[in-house]
């Protein structure tokens, strides 16, 4: 059993910290002393890591809360999850760092804004708008972000590419096969929850984004692997059948 300033000390995490977990249910003690200190036990060390982990990764206290109580919380599958983020978040801070040298060392006159994971998202977005500007789902997507931190839409769409990630481990099997569109329909549901109502008719025009060689084909292959972006396309049009 370690005490609370035990748990500060090695962890950084400070007493308010987590007296405050405690106190909204994120990181109850294993028990407390007759005196009323908190006790953790190595179970709760484990929960506390994967805390810090998603903390690490921006996530807000309440979403971490939810996740690590789910009756389906796979701690492997989470341990991936952080992994697959943290790579996402080193390439980024390396393309900043490269970006900042280039400008130390040869100076420039045109902003590169490839550089920042933001550009990204928003193009992505620019281009679903010219896609369906004018529809209920876009005014919907717009009334869901209007009201979200910047944060809170980075991490919406780096568990998007989690998703692709995944596809990205079956491209060995069939664009058809039960596992494949399972995943479909997981994006989906995904797509439907943190962006907009994503119909069979958008999610199909969807795919075909995906598989346009442009942008969007390259930021999918870039995260998932080479031709995951096709591979996806095809297995949404399977799913949309």
């Amino acid at each position: 059993m370690m005490t609370v300033n035990e748990v500060s000390k090695l962890t950084g995490v400070s007493i308010r910290a987590l007296q405050y977990y405690d106190t909204i249910g994120l990181l109850p003690p294993t028990e407390y002393t007759e005196a009323g200190y908190r006790l953790y036990d190595d179970t709760a060390m484990e929960r506390l890591q994967h805390i810090l982990l998603f903390k690490e990764l921006e996530f807000p206290l309440k979403e971490i809360k939810t996740i690590i109580d789910a009756p389906d919380f796979d701690r492997n599958k989470a341990l991936e999850q952080q992994i697959e983020l943290f790579i996402m978040k080193k390439e980024h801070l390396e393309n900043l760092i490269n970006f900042a040298r280039k400008i130390k060392t040869t100076g420039v006159n045109k902003m590169d804004l490839n550089v920042f994971a933001t550009a990204k998202m928003d193009e992505y977005a620019k281009k679903a708008k010219e896609q369906w500007g004018h529809t209920t789902e876009y005014k919907e997507y717009e009334e869901k972000v209007k009201n979200q931190s910047p944060d809170a839409q980075k991490t919406a769409w780096q568990n998007l590419m989690l998703i692709f990630t995944e596809f990205g481990k079956m491209k060995d099997k069939e664009p058809g096969n039960e596992e494949v569109q399972l995943e479909v329909k997981k994006l989906q549901d995904y797509i439907s929850e943190h962006f907009y109502n994503c119909s069979n008719e958008i999610l199909k025009e969807l795919g075909k984004m995906y598989a346009s060689g442009g942008e969007f084909t390259e930021n999918i292959d870039k995260s998932a692997g080479s031709n995951t972006a096709v591979f996806v396309a095809k297995a949404i049009e399977i799913y949309c059948k």
